[in-house]
């Protein structure tokens, strides 16, 4: 088992940890031929525009869209989410997307930095209560593909999905020392 965490920009160390502690061995990915040795991808969050722009000058796009066409599982948490979404809702001009999910996902829907905020979710799958979500300049997901299973809400707004061997989530669970939702990513790696 072998996951990448983008490293370019945002909160990629964190995801590295958090792997590691579940014994999966976790590399940040820096370049595009890294992706070849991977089970999954984690795309983090960060700035969601920083990380696309990032994303073209090393010329990320393509190779992630045929990795994941090959059976490369990827995780997109907050601006991550928003990177591999079919659309993003205000999204800033010429921002571009990897398509790879059938979700629709607004930027920055929760608020601004100031906005930031936590909240107990009820998450799919995963027992031993709720997981603490943790949404800094969060996203939500405003429409799923009708292959796109819901994994949590917050506020009657979807904060996580996952579509095969894809999965997004709008807040940050490397910040919450809860490996859960990072065990849930592994097992579907495993299974796909």
């Amino acid at each position: 088992m072998h996951v990448g965490v983008l490293a370019l920009q945002g909160a990629f160390r964190e995801h590295i940890v958090t792997l590691e502690s579940l014994g999966v061995h976790a590399t940040a990915i820096r370049i595009p031929s890294q992706l070849a040795e991977l089970n999954g991808l984690v795309i983090p969050g960060g700035e969601s525009t920083a990380i696309a722009r990032l994303m073209v000058s090393y010329g990320f796009y393509e190779p992630i869209r045929q990795h994941h066409d090959a059976g490369l599982a990827v995780w997109g948490t907050c601006a991550g989410a928003i990177l591999i979404a079919r659309e993003i809702l205000d999204a800033v001009p010429g921002q571009e997307s990897l398509g790879i999910m059938d979700i629709t996902v607004r930027r920055n829907a929760f608020g601004r930095q100031v906005d930031s905020f936590e909240a107990d979710l009820d998450f799919a799958h995963l027992e031993d209560g709720p997981f603490r979500g943790v949404f800094i300049r969060a996203p939500w997901i405003e429409e799923l593909g009708p292959d796109v299973e819901p994994l949590a809400s917050h506020d009657g707004r979807v904060v996580a999905a996952r579509q095969g061997d894809l999965m997004a989530t709008a807040f940050h669970p490397e910040l919450t020392g809860d490996p859960r939702v990072h065990r849930f990513f592994v097992e579907q790696v495993v299974a796909s």
